[in-house]
Protein backbone atom coordinates (compact mmCIF):
# COMPACT_ATOMS: atom_id res chain seq x y z
CA UNK A 1 0.00 0.00 0.00
CA UNK A 2 3.38 2.52 -0.05
CA UNK A 3 4.89 1.60 -2.68
CA UNK A 4 2.82 4.05 -5.26
CA UNK A 5 3.05 6.59 -2.86
CA UNK A 6 6.25 6.92 -2.01
CA UNK A 7 7.41 5.94 -5.37
CA UNK A 8 5.90 9.23 -6.77
CA UNK A 9 7.01 11.52 -3.72
CA UNK A 10 10.59 10.01 -3.67
CA UNK A 11 10.79 9.04 -7.10
CA UNK A 12 12.56 5.50 -6.64
CA UNK A 13 12.65 2.78 -8.31
CA UNK A 14 11.79 -0.76 -7.58
CA UNK A 15 15.15 -1.87 -6.30
CA UNK A 16 15.25 0.85 -4.01
CA UNK A 17 11.92 0.00 -2.12
CA UNK A 18 13.10 -3.01 -2.35
CA UNK A 19 16.42 -2.24 -0.32
CA UNK A 20 14.07 -0.21 1.74
CA UNK A 21 12.60 -3.35 2.73
CA UNK A 22 15.43 -5.43 3.01
CA UNK A 23 17.74 -2.84 5.29
CA UNK A 24 15.79 -2.87 8.69
CA UNK A 25 16.25 -6.74 8.41
CA UNK A 26 19.79 -7.10 7.65
CA UNK A 27 20.58 -3.97 10.17
CA UNK A 28 18.24 -5.46 13.28
CA UNK A 29 20.45 -8.74 12.59
CA UNK A 30 23.60 -6.67 12.67
CA UNK A 31 23.24 -5.18 15.77
CA UNK A 32 21.21 -7.86 17.72
CA UNK A 33 24.68 -9.95 19.08
CA UNK A 34 26.27 -6.60 20.40
CA UNK A 35 22.62 -5.62 21.94
CA UNK A 36 22.72 -8.67 23.37
CA UNK A 37 25.78 -8.18 25.39
CA UNK A 38 24.75 -4.93 26.30
CA UNK A 39 21.67 -5.86 28.11
CA UNK A 40 24.13 -8.66 30.03
CA UNK A 41 25.72 -5.12 31.26
CA UNK A 42 23.32 -2.74 31.67
CA UNK A 43 19.84 -1.49 32.80
CA UNK A 44 17.92 -2.99 30.42
CA UNK A 45 14.73 -1.46 31.12
CA UNK A 46 16.87 1.38 30.40
CA UNK A 47 17.70 -0.15 27.33
CA UNK A 48 14.52 -1.10 26.53
CA UNK A 49 12.79 2.21 26.95
CA UNK A 50 15.65 4.30 25.25
CA UNK A 51 14.69 1.80 22.12
CA UNK A 52 11.15 2.22 21.86
CA UNK A 53 12.08 6.59 21.67
CA UNK A 54 14.31 6.05 19.29
CA UNK A 55 12.41 3.66 17.53
CA UNK A 56 10.16 7.26 17.69
CA UNK A 57 12.14 9.20 16.12
CA UNK A 58 13.04 7.32 13.50
CA UNK A 59 9.26 6.77 12.33
CA UNK A 60 9.06 10.44 13.02
CA UNK A 61 11.91 10.70 10.64
CA UNK A 62 10.96 8.34 7.95
CA UNK A 63 7.44 9.58 7.64
CA UNK A 64 9.42 13.69 6.90
CA UNK A 65 11.67 12.09 4.54
CA UNK A 66 12.07 14.06 1.42
CA UNK A 67 14.78 11.78 -0.32
CA UNK A 68 15.81 8.04 -0.34
CA UNK A 69 18.50 8.47 1.39
CA UNK A 70 16.87 9.81 4.40
CA UNK A 71 14.19 7.57 4.33
CA UNK A 72 16.80 4.49 3.63
CA UNK A 73 18.68 5.70 6.84
CA UNK A 74 15.49 6.26 8.99
CA UNK A 75 14.81 2.18 7.81
CA UNK A 76 18.13 1.38 9.05
CA UNK A 77 17.30 3.07 12.60
CA UNK A 78 14.49 1.34 12.99
CA UNK A 79 15.71 -2.28 12.31
CA UNK A 80 18.44 -1.23 14.90
CA UNK A 81 16.59 -0.21 17.78
CA UNK A 82 14.13 -3.50 16.73
CA UNK A 83 16.96 -5.61 17.69
CA UNK A 84 16.55 -4.65 21.58
CA UNK A 85 13.40 -6.75 22.09
CA UNK A 86 14.61 -10.31 21.93
CA UNK A 87 17.59 -10.05 24.07
CA UNK A 88 16.56 -7.48 26.80
CA UNK A 89 13.01 -9.42 27.05
CA UNK A 90 14.81 -12.36 27.56
CA UNK A 91 16.72 -11.27 30.03
CA UNK A 92 14.01 -9.75 31.80
CA UNK A 93 12.05 -12.52 31.45
CA UNK A 94 13.85 -14.87 33.45
CA UNK A 95 14.69 -12.84 36.18
CA UNK A 96 11.10 -11.17 36.63
CA UNK A 97 9.06 -14.98 36.22
CA UNK A 98 9.44 -18.09 38.44
CA UNK A 99 10.30 -20.70 35.90
CA UNK A 100 7.54 -22.96 36.32
CA UNK A 101 5.39 -20.23 34.48
CA UNK A 102 8.19 -18.57 31.55
CA UNK A 103 6.48 -20.85 29.00
CA UNK A 104 2.84 -19.24 29.95
CA UNK A 105 4.46 -15.72 29.83
CA UNK A 106 5.85 -16.25 26.96
CA UNK A 107 2.98 -17.26 25.61
CA UNK A 108 1.82 -13.69 26.49
CA UNK A 109 4.44 -11.77 24.68
CA UNK A 110 4.06 -13.70 21.14
CA UNK A 111 0.13 -12.97 21.37
CA UNK A 112 0.76 -9.71 21.71
CA UNK A 113 2.97 -9.74 18.85
CA UNK A 114 0.68 -11.28 17.06
CA UNK A 115 -2.01 -9.00 17.70
CA UNK A 116 -0.37 -5.89 17.46
CA UNK A 117 1.16 -6.56 13.68
CA UNK A 118 -2.07 -7.16 12.68
CA UNK A 119 -3.46 -3.82 14.00
CA UNK A 120 -0.12 -1.88 13.10
CA UNK A 121 -0.75 -3.06 9.32
CA UNK A 122 -4.16 -3.02 9.35
CA UNK A 123 -4.17 0.95 10.86
CA UNK A 124 -0.73 2.01 8.55
CA UNK A 125 -2.43 0.39 5.70
CA UNK A 126 -5.70 2.33 5.65
CA UNK A 127 -3.61 5.46 6.77
CA UNK A 128 -1.45 5.25 3.74
CA UNK A 129 -4.36 5.55 1.76
CA UNK A 130 -4.80 9.27 3.23
CA UNK A 131 -1.05 9.86 2.96
CA UNK A 132 1.96 7.38 3.04
CA UNK A 133 3.95 10.17 5.88
CA UNK A 134 0.71 8.91 8.29
CA UNK A 135 1.22 5.51 7.71
CA UNK A 136 4.74 6.38 9.56
CA UNK A 137 3.20 8.75 12.06
CA UNK A 138 0.31 7.23 13.15
CA UNK A 139 2.61 3.83 15.13
CA UNK A 140 4.65 7.38 16.98
CA UNK A 141 1.26 7.24 19.22
CA UNK A 142 1.23 3.63 20.53
CA UNK A 143 5.04 3.93 20.77
CA UNK A 144 4.73 6.97 22.88
CA UNK A 145 2.87 5.89 25.18
CA UNK A 146 4.50 2.26 25.63
CA UNK A 147 7.69 4.42 26.19
CA UNK A 148 5.61 5.92 29.00
CA UNK A 149 4.37 2.52 30.46
CA UNK A 150 8.04 1.31 31.16
CA UNK A 151 9.21 4.49 32.73
CA UNK A 152 6.25 4.39 34.90
CA UNK A 153 5.13 0.87 35.79
CA UNK A 154 8.43 -1.35 34.78
CA UNK A 155 11.31 -1.65 37.37
CA UNK A 156 14.66 -3.27 37.17
CA UNK A 157 14.44 -6.35 38.59
CA UNK A 158 17.28 -7.96 40.38
CA UNK A 159 19.49 -10.38 38.22
CA UNK A 160 19.17 -13.99 39.01
CA UNK A 161 16.51 -13.01 41.04
CA UNK A 162 13.88 -15.57 39.67
CA UNK A 163 16.66 -17.61 38.21
CA UNK A 164 16.02 -21.25 39.34
CA UNK A 165 13.28 -23.71 40.13
CA UNK A 166 11.84 -23.35 43.32
CA UNK A 167 9.72 -25.23 45.95
CA UNK A 168 6.41 -23.99 46.02
CA UNK A 169 5.67 -20.91 47.99
CA UNK A 170 9.60 -19.95 48.07
CA UNK A 171 8.99 -16.99 45.53
CA UNK A 172 11.04 -13.46 45.02
CA UNK A 173 10.69 -11.99 48.43
CA UNK A 174 9.45 -8.19 48.23
CA UNK A 175 13.00 -6.77 49.31
CA UNK A 176 14.51 -9.04 46.26
CA UNK A 177 11.95 -7.07 43.64
CA UNK A 178 13.19 -4.01 45.38
CA UNK A 179 16.71 -4.08 44.70
CA UNK A 180 18.66 -1.25 43.13
CA UNK A 181 18.30 -0.21 39.64
CA UNK A 182 21.47 -0.82 38.87
CA UNK A 183 22.86 -3.67 37.04
CA UNK A 184 23.53 -6.59 39.83
CA UNK A 185 26.78 -8.32 38.64
CA UNK A 186 27.03 -11.77 38.93
CA UNK A 187 29.33 -12.37 41.75
CA UNK A 188 25.87 -10.37 43.83
CA UNK A 189 23.61 -12.77 41.98
CA UNK A 190 20.99 -14.26 44.77
CA UNK A 191 21.90 -17.61 46.22
CA UNK A 192 18.84 -18.45 47.82
CA UNK A 193 19.01 -21.83 47.70
CA UNK A 194 17.34 -22.55 51.55
CA UNK A 195 15.65 -25.73 50.05
CA UNK A 196 17.15 -27.62 46.75
CA UNK A 197 15.37 -26.40 43.77
CA UNK A 198 12.52 -28.65 42.09
CA UNK A 199 14.42 -28.78 39.06
CA UNK A 200 17.85 -29.92 40.60
CA UNK A 201 16.07 -32.71 43.13
CA UNK A 202 14.51 -34.04 39.57
CA UNK A 203 17.59 -34.07 37.97
CA UNK A 204 19.51 -35.26 40.91
CA UNK A 205 17.02 -38.71 41.33
CA UNK A 206 17.27 -38.87 37.38
CA UNK A 207 21.08 -39.17 38.15
CA UNK A 208 21.62 -36.39 35.68
CA UNK A 209 24.98 -34.67 36.13
CA UNK A 210 26.98 -31.28 34.55
CA UNK A 211 28.96 -30.97 31.80
CA UNK A 212 32.25 -30.53 33.61
CA UNK A 213 33.75 -28.27 30.71
CA UNK A 214 30.90 -26.08 30.36
CA UNK A 215 30.59 -25.11 33.95
CA UNK A 216 31.40 -21.57 34.49
CA UNK A 217 32.56 -20.05 37.07
CA UNK A 218 33.02 -16.48 38.56
CA UNK A 219 35.69 -15.52 36.39
CA UNK A 220 33.99 -16.37 32.86
CA UNK A 221 30.47 -14.83 34.42
CA UNK A 222 32.24 -11.70 32.67
CA UNK A 223 33.30 -13.11 29.49
CA UNK A 224 34.08 -11.05 26.28
CA UNK A 225 31.74 -11.40 23.24
CA UNK A 226 33.73 -13.75 21.84
CA UNK A 227 34.25 -16.01 24.28
CA UNK A 228 30.46 -15.89 24.96
CA UNK A 229 29.49 -16.66 22.01
CA UNK A 230 31.96 -19.22 21.67
CA UNK A 231 30.50 -20.69 25.20
CA UNK A 232 26.84 -20.28 23.87
CA UNK A 233 27.32 -21.85 20.84
CA UNK A 234 29.30 -24.96 22.83
CA UNK A 235 25.84 -25.92 24.83
CA UNK A 236 24.53 -28.67 23.01
CA UNK A 237 20.82 -28.20 23.57
CA UNK A 238 21.28 -24.72 22.50
CA UNK A 239 22.80 -25.19 19.37
CA UNK A 240 19.99 -27.85 18.77
CA UNK A 241 17.25 -25.12 19.91
CA UNK A 242 18.61 -22.53 17.78
CA UNK A 243 18.94 -24.78 14.56
CA UNK A 244 15.19 -25.93 14.81
CA UNK A 245 14.10 -22.58 16.08
CA UNK A 246 15.28 -21.20 12.62
CA UNK A 247 13.98 -24.07 10.70
CA UNK A 248 10.87 -23.17 11.88
CA UNK A 249 10.39 -19.39 11.43
CA UNK A 250 12.18 -20.18 8.31
CA UNK A 251 9.04 -21.91 7.40
CA UNK A 252 6.57 -19.53 9.13
CA UNK A 253 8.35 -16.75 6.97
CA UNK A 254 7.43 -18.75 3.51
CA UNK A 255 3.64 -18.90 5.19
CA UNK A 256 3.62 -15.31 5.91
CA UNK A 257 5.27 -14.08 2.52
CA UNK A 258 3.04 -16.45 0.10
CA UNK A 259 0.57 -17.63 2.51
CA UNK A 260 -2.66 -15.59 0.35
CA UNK A 261 -1.26 -16.46 -3.56
CA UNK A 262 -1.26 -19.85 -2.14
CA UNK A 263 -5.11 -20.05 -0.62
CA UNK A 264 -5.93 -18.02 -3.83
CA UNK A 265 -4.91 -20.20 -5.73
CA UNK A 266 -5.50 -24.03 -4.25
CA UNK A 267 -9.09 -22.86 -3.25
CA UNK A 268 -10.30 -20.73 -6.52
CA UNK A 269 -11.13 -17.80 -3.83
CA UNK A 270 -10.60 -14.10 -4.08
CA UNK A 271 -8.23 -11.92 -2.59
CA UNK A 272 -10.00 -10.67 -0.08
CA UNK A 273 -11.81 -14.11 0.85
CA UNK A 274 -7.93 -15.62 0.79
CA UNK A 275 -7.07 -12.46 3.30
CA UNK A 276 -9.89 -13.12 5.35
CA UNK A 277 -8.65 -17.11 5.90
CA UNK A 278 -5.26 -15.76 6.24
CA UNK A 279 -6.84 -14.08 9.51
CA UNK A 280 -8.46 -17.01 10.39
CA UNK A 281 -5.12 -19.03 10.45
CA UNK A 282 -4.03 -16.06 12.24
CA UNK A 283 -6.31 -16.46 15.00
CA UNK A 284 -5.45 -20.44 15.06
CA UNK A 285 -1.96 -18.94 15.58
CA UNK A 286 -3.20 -17.06 18.83
CA UNK A 287 -4.53 -20.02 20.47
CA UNK A 288 -1.39 -21.70 19.72
CA UNK A 289 0.94 -19.59 21.59
CA UNK A 290 -1.45 -19.31 24.19
CA UNK A 291 -1.99 -22.85 24.79
CA UNK A 292 1.14 -24.61 24.54
CA UNK A 293 3.48 -22.12 26.81
CA UNK A 294 0.78 -23.35 29.68
CA UNK A 295 0.91 -26.95 28.50
CA UNK A 296 4.68 -27.02 28.50
CA UNK A 297 4.87 -25.17 31.98
CA UNK A 298 2.14 -27.79 33.21
CA UNK A 299 4.10 -30.70 32.06
CA UNK A 300 7.27 -29.25 33.61
CA UNK A 301 5.67 -29.05 37.52
CA UNK A 302 4.70 -33.14 36.86
CA UNK A 303 8.22 -34.05 36.55
CA UNK A 304 8.48 -34.15 33.19
CA UNK A 305 12.34 -32.62 32.81
CA UNK A 306 12.70 -32.00 29.18
CA UNK A 307 8.60 -31.22 28.55
CA UNK A 308 9.52 -27.82 26.64
CA UNK A 309 11.53 -29.44 24.45
CA UNK A 310 9.12 -32.71 23.60
CA UNK A 311 6.04 -29.96 23.12
CA UNK A 312 7.71 -27.76 20.47
CA UNK A 313 9.37 -31.19 18.32
CA UNK A 314 5.95 -32.42 18.97
CA UNK A 315 4.11 -28.45 17.33
CA UNK A 316 6.73 -29.25 14.22
CA UNK A 317 5.66 -32.83 13.94
CA UNK A 318 2.29 -32.27 13.93
CA UNK A 319 2.52 -29.60 11.55
CA UNK A 320 4.04 -31.10 8.99
CA UNK A 321 1.04 -34.17 9.22
CA UNK A 322 -1.42 -31.36 9.05
CA UNK A 323 -0.08 -28.88 6.34
CA UNK A 324 0.12 -31.85 3.56
CA UNK A 325 -3.84 -32.51 3.07
CA UNK A 326 -4.67 -28.90 2.39
CA UNK A 327 -1.53 -29.21 -0.53
CA UNK A 328 -3.14 -32.18 -1.87
CA UNK A 329 -6.70 -30.95 -1.86
CA UNK A 330 -9.34 -28.94 -3.33
CA UNK A 331 -11.73 -28.75 -1.15
CA UNK A 332 -11.82 -25.84 1.28
CA UNK A 333 -13.72 -27.62 3.47
CA UNK A 334 -11.03 -30.36 3.71
CA UNK A 335 -8.25 -27.46 3.85
CA UNK A 336 -9.54 -24.67 6.38
CA UNK A 337 -9.75 -27.05 9.16
CA UNK A 338 -6.46 -28.26 8.97
CA UNK A 339 -4.92 -25.38 8.19
CA UNK A 340 -6.56 -23.84 10.75
CA UNK A 341 -5.09 -26.45 13.53
CA UNK A 342 -1.54 -26.11 11.57
CA UNK A 343 -1.03 -22.64 12.16
CA UNK A 344 -1.98 -23.42 15.79
CA UNK A 345 0.39 -26.05 16.53
CA UNK A 346 2.98 -24.23 14.28
CA UNK A 347 3.10 -21.20 16.20
CA UNK A 348 2.57 -23.41 19.12
CA UNK A 349 6.37 -24.29 19.08
CA UNK A 350 7.66 -21.02 19.96
CA UNK A 351 6.74 -20.14 23.54
CA UNK A 352 8.41 -23.53 25.31
CA UNK A 353 11.23 -23.26 22.77
CA UNK A 354 11.86 -19.48 24.45
CA UNK A 355 11.38 -20.62 27.77
CA UNK A 356 14.03 -23.63 27.58
CA UNK A 357 16.79 -21.17 26.43
CA UNK A 358 16.63 -19.71 29.75
CA UNK A 359 16.84 -22.88 31.78
CA UNK A 360 20.11 -23.85 29.81
CA UNK A 361 22.10 -20.87 30.36
CA UNK A 362 23.34 -18.85 33.39
CA UNK A 363 21.61 -15.80 34.17
CA UNK A 364 24.38 -13.28 32.86
CA UNK A 365 24.50 -14.96 29.73
CA UNK A 366 20.70 -14.80 28.55
CA UNK A 367 21.08 -11.32 26.72
CA UNK A 368 23.84 -12.78 24.27
CA UNK A 369 22.16 -16.13 24.05
CA UNK A 370 19.34 -14.57 22.56
CA UNK A 371 21.08 -12.21 20.49
CA UNK A 372 22.96 -14.93 18.73
CA UNK A 373 19.95 -17.05 18.53
CA UNK A 374 18.03 -14.22 17.03
CA UNK A 375 21.23 -13.18 14.27
CA UNK A 376 20.88 -16.76 12.88
CA UNK A 377 16.99 -17.09 12.77
CA UNK A 378 16.61 -13.52 11.49
CA UNK A 379 19.36 -14.70 8.23
CA UNK A 380 17.32 -17.72 8.17
CA UNK A 381 13.51 -16.19 7.81
CA UNK A 382 14.78 -13.55 5.31
CA UNK A 383 16.13 -15.89 3.09
CA UNK A 384 13.04 -17.85 3.16
CA UNK A 385 10.82 -15.98 0.90
CA UNK A 386 13.72 -15.97 -1.95
CA UNK A 387 14.42 -19.44 -1.64
CA UNK A 388 10.51 -20.30 -1.84
CA UNK A 389 10.18 -18.33 -4.43
CA UNK A 390 12.89 -19.60 -6.30
CA UNK A 391 11.81 -23.07 -6.27
CA UNK A 392 8.44 -21.97 -7.05
CA UNK A 393 9.69 -20.58 -10.39
CA UNK A 394 11.53 -24.00 -11.18
CA UNK A 395 9.10 -26.09 -10.60
CA UNK A 396 6.17 -23.95 -12.45
CA UNK A 397 7.64 -24.58 -16.33
CA UNK A 398 11.16 -23.49 -15.70
CA UNK A 399 10.68 -20.24 -13.66
CA UNK A 400 7.70 -18.74 -16.02
CA UNK A 401 5.85 -18.07 -12.40
CA UNK A 402 2.80 -16.33 -13.90
CA UNK A 403 -0.41 -17.65 -15.34
CA UNK A 404 -2.11 -15.82 -18.46
CA UNK A 405 -3.67 -12.90 -16.36
CA UNK A 406 -0.15 -12.54 -14.97
CA UNK A 407 -1.63 -11.50 -11.26
CA UNK A 408 0.64 -14.36 -8.75
CA UNK A 409 2.58 -17.27 -8.99
CA UNK A 410 1.55 -20.62 -10.44
CA UNK A 411 -0.21 -22.48 -8.06
CA UNK A 412 1.56 -25.67 -8.82
CA UNK A 413 4.73 -24.21 -8.09
CA UNK A 414 4.19 -22.93 -5.02
CA UNK A 415 2.23 -26.18 -3.78
CA UNK A 416 5.30 -27.84 -4.40
CA UNK A 417 7.53 -25.05 -2.06
CA UNK A 418 5.45 -25.68 0.37
CA UNK A 419 5.47 -29.44 -0.01
CA UNK A 420 9.20 -29.61 -0.28
CA UNK A 421 9.62 -26.68 2.70
CA UNK A 422 8.10 -29.30 5.17
CA UNK A 423 11.31 -31.40 5.12
CA UNK A 424 13.18 -28.66 6.81
CA UNK A 425 10.18 -28.37 9.56
CA UNK A 426 10.10 -31.73 9.80
CA UNK A 427 13.89 -32.01 10.58
CA UNK A 428 13.34 -29.14 13.27
CA UNK A 429 10.98 -31.68 15.20
CA UNK A 430 13.60 -34.13 14.82
CA UNK A 431 16.38 -32.42 15.68
CA UNK A 432 14.37 -31.42 19.00
CA UNK A 433 12.99 -35.19 19.75
CA UNK A 434 16.09 -36.43 19.13
CA UNK A 435 19.07 -34.58 20.15
CA UNK A 436 17.90 -31.47 22.27
CA UNK A 437 15.57 -33.92 24.35
CA UNK A 438 18.30 -36.22 25.35
CA UNK A 439 20.68 -32.96 26.13
CA UNK A 440 18.82 -30.70 27.84
CA UNK A 441 18.85 -32.59 31.66
CA UNK A 442 22.34 -32.40 31.28
CA UNK A 443 22.42 -28.78 30.52
CA UNK A 444 20.31 -27.55 32.75
CA UNK A 445 21.94 -29.28 35.29
CA UNK A 446 25.40 -27.45 34.05
CA UNK A 447 23.49 -24.08 34.14
CA UNK A 448 22.73 -24.85 38.24
CA UNK A 449 25.99 -25.66 38.57
CA UNK A 450 27.48 -22.85 37.19
CA UNK A 451 25.07 -20.69 39.37
CA UNK A 452 25.78 -22.52 42.38
CA UNK A 453 30.05 -22.07 41.37
CA UNK A 454 29.65 -18.00 41.08
CA UNK A 455 27.23 -17.62 43.80
CA UNK A 456 29.56 -20.03 46.05
CA UNK A 457 33.00 -19.22 44.59
CA UNK A 458 35.09 -20.79 47.08
CA UNK A 459 33.67 -24.02 46.48
CA UNK A 460 33.70 -24.04 42.49
CA UNK A 461 35.94 -26.61 40.80
CA UNK A 462 35.42 -25.17 37.47
CA UNK A 463 37.35 -23.20 34.56
CA UNK A 464 35.78 -20.74 32.48
CA UNK A 465 35.57 -21.89 28.60
CA UNK A 466 37.54 -18.82 27.82
CA UNK A 467 40.69 -20.47 29.97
Amino acid sequence: THIKPLEHALHINFTEIGLLVAVPSLASAAATVPIGALSDRVRRVSLLRGSVVLWSLAMIAAGASTSFGMLLVSRLVIGAVTATGGPTLASLIGDFFDPRERGRIYGFILSGELVGSVIGLFVSGNVAAISWRLAFWILVIPSAILAWAIWRFLPEPARGGADRLKPPGDGISDNEQARPRGPVMPDEAQATRDSPPELEQALSHAGVRPRPENVVDSDAAVMKLPAAVRYVLSVPTNLALIIASALGYFFISGVLTFGVVFIRHQYSVGQSVATSLLGVVAIAALVGVLASGRLADGLLSRGRIAARVIVSAGAYLAACVLFLPPLLSRSLLIGLPLLWLAGAVLYGSNPPLDAARLDIMPHWLWGRAEGVRTLLRSLTTAAAPLLFGLISDQLAAGGRATQASGQSLNAGGLNGAFSIMLIPLAAAGLILLLRARRDYPRDVATAIASETAVANPKTGTSRGPGD
